[in-house]
């Protein structure tokens, strides 16, 4: 298992579809994850510190789960298939449970808990950012880790085109 970090949530255009995007700790591979549009507000709040003024469906689970004694020890991304992510959410008496992604991630920041990703979804999902945003030779600077990628670097190029880093800060 390879530690990432959540770096934002952004909506792609023109397809307003919104992805969230995880960083490797320690290494320079992303992993865009594309989400549905409540994911995306669930986790876009807690990573901006917003409190709702009723808990929310990732709230009420972290506050039950509180409830019963016990804490969300890390939530990990353990599989992809056809572009979709698989998470499991892991209690701090080893128990684990099987979710998606985005519930996982949502999970996590409320829970503020470390997020761990498969090595094996790193290496087919993750793509090389250069830290400028520019290569050598004046190309784009994403490196697709297999060639069964190339769609979605295509979209996730097309992304890079219109982000900013403002739009990754809370």
């Amino acid at each position: 298992m390879i530690e990432v970090e959540l770096v934002g949530v952004r909506i792609e255009l023109p397809s307003n579809q919104p992805l969230v995007l995880l960083r490797e700790i320690g290494g320079d591979r992303h992993i865009p994850i594309w989400i549905g549009t409540p994911e995306a507000s669930a986790i876009a709040l807690a990573q901006q510190g917003i409190i709702p003024p009723r808990p929310m469906t990732h709230d009420l689970m972290v506050d039950a789960i509180h409830a019963l004694g016990h804490s969300i020890a890390r939530v990990n991304i353990v599989a992809v298939e056809d572009n979709v992510f698989f998470g499991q959410i892991q209690f701090d008496d080893g128990t684990t449970v099987n979710s998606r992604a985005s519930d996982a991630l949502a999970l996590a920041l409320r829970a503020h808990c470390r997020i761990w990703c498969a090595e094996q979804v790193v290496d087919e999902a993750g793509v090389r950012i250069a830290d400028n945003g520019d290569s050598e030779d004046g190309s784009d600077a994403v490196e697709a880790t297999t060639v069964d990628e190339e769609r979605e670097l295509r979209r996730f190029r097309e992304f890079l085109d219109d982000v900013e880093p403002e739009d990754f800060q809370g």
